[in-house]
């Protein structure tokens, strides 16, 4: 997989991100997979470009606007626009299971895992809140993510899948709250999966580094090409 960071020089759809945000590495993911190239706009979330939010009042990543206009800011509505177009390494045809059944797996770390993960992560943001209380709260989520990669490499079977590209930037962003913890768990296969997905190519593609961007600049180009 190649990130060609030449700047723009054709339309292509516009991709608000930020490098460090789940949300938006799960977009990228599905983005680069099925060689969608699109504009990448790299944003600083204390300093939102006004272009973002006029389109997406909101004001968080991802929101990609499609060539037709079109504005798509949740993320797995990105990952699916992505995949639907193009799908080479079926992360819509699960080896186990359903494209339903990995949603709903999505959605259920998407709000009670996210929910502790903020809380464990950034105490200080929440009044009244103490970290090891919702660390142990999410432990609960990766324990069952555990339980299901018993016997698979994936959570679906042996081949990746939407659910392990969606769920991965979070468990990530868990992990490096406190490395020394998280490797000291008993959750062998959950570690190894995680590090098969932080050690791959896919990952290293979308993680590359860009200036902010700045109203008026092309964005990047981001994706095969």
């Amino acid at each position: 997989m190649t990130n060609d960071s030449s700047y723009m020089s054709t339309t292509y759809p516009i991709l608000y991100s930020f490098r460090r945000c789940p949300y938006a590495m799960r977009a990228r993911l599905a983005l680069m997979v099925s060689n969608r190239v699109c504009e990448l706009r790299e944003v600083v979330l204390r300093d939102k470009p006004q272009e973002m939010l006029d389109v997406s009042p909101k004001g968080t990543v991802p929101i990609l606007i499609d060539v037709d206009g079109r504005v798509l800011d949740e993320s797995i509505d990105i990952m699916l626009w992505a995949l639907e177009q193009h799908d080479p390494e079926k992360w819509l045809i699960p080896e186990q299971g359903t494209v339903a059944e990995m949603l709903g797996l999505i959605a259920e770390f998407d709000s009670g895992f996210k929910y502790h993960l903020d809380r464990y992560k950034y105490p200080e943001r929440y009044a009244g809140v103490e970290a090891r209380v919702h660390r142990d709260e999410a432990a609960v989520y990766l324990e069952k993510l555990n339980a299901k990669l018993n016997g698979t490499k994936y959570l679906y079977g042996n081949n990746v899948a939407l659910a392990d590209r969606a769920i991965a930037p979070f468990v990530r962003q868990f992990a490096h709250t406190d490395k020394n913890w998280f490797n000291q768990q008993p959750w062998y296969q959950l570690q190894a999966w995680l590090t098969g997905f932080t050690d791959s190519e896919i990952y290293a593609s979308i993680m590359h580094k860009y200036p902010k961007w700045e109203s008026g600049n092309a964005g990047v180009v981001f994706g095969r090409s």
